[in-house]
């Protein structure tokens, strides 16, 4: 299979892609997939704004109904992340990264786990369960804006 986090993949790859998954291969589903690629960690708000003007008939609840396709066939990662418009969706599946989150301007970027093999943590209880994800997610304040705050007037 094709990793669909590197952004040189042509339309045809990403349609083979899908193809594998059990998905047809519509210009919507190709078109999502490519823009997702370009810029991880959007809404499927964001994806629809990105398309507009390439799939002019597009709609915004076709979009979120690609983005849930993507997502329940393992092509996409979807995190809920606090203080977010909505869900977030990456093409970097299949491992177990975490993420970091400005709480001023709400950009998300990627944490690759630290230590360990996944899921990088322990529970001190896994209440009989065989853990397999854990997902985390650092909250803190980016250098620009806290710059930013730094350079305003008291």
């Amino acid at each position: 299979m094709v990793p669909m986090n590197d952004t040189s993949h042509a339309a045809s790859d990403r349609a083979d892609v899908l193809r594998e998954h059990g998905l047809r291969a519509t210009a919507g589903r190709v078109a999502a997939l490519a823009y997702i690629d370009r810029h991880p960690h959007v809404t499927a708000s964001d994806v629809y704004q990105g398309l507009r003007q390439e799939l002019p008939s597009t709609s915004p609840q076709a979009v979120h109904n690609i983005v849930q396709d993507l997502h329940t066939r393992g092509l996409l990662r979807r995190t809920d992340l606090p203080d977010s418009s909505g869900a977030q969706y990456e093409t970097r599946t299949g491992d177990n990264h975490h993420h970091v989150q400005c709480v001023v301007c709400g950009r998300v970027e990627d944490v690759d786990c630290v230590v360990g093999h996944s899921p990088c943590l322990t529970p001190s209880d896994d209440h009989g369960m065989r853990v397999f994800a854990a997902d985390v997610t650092f909250r803190g304040i980016c250098r620009t804006c806290e710059q930013d705050r730094a350079d305003q007037p008291v």
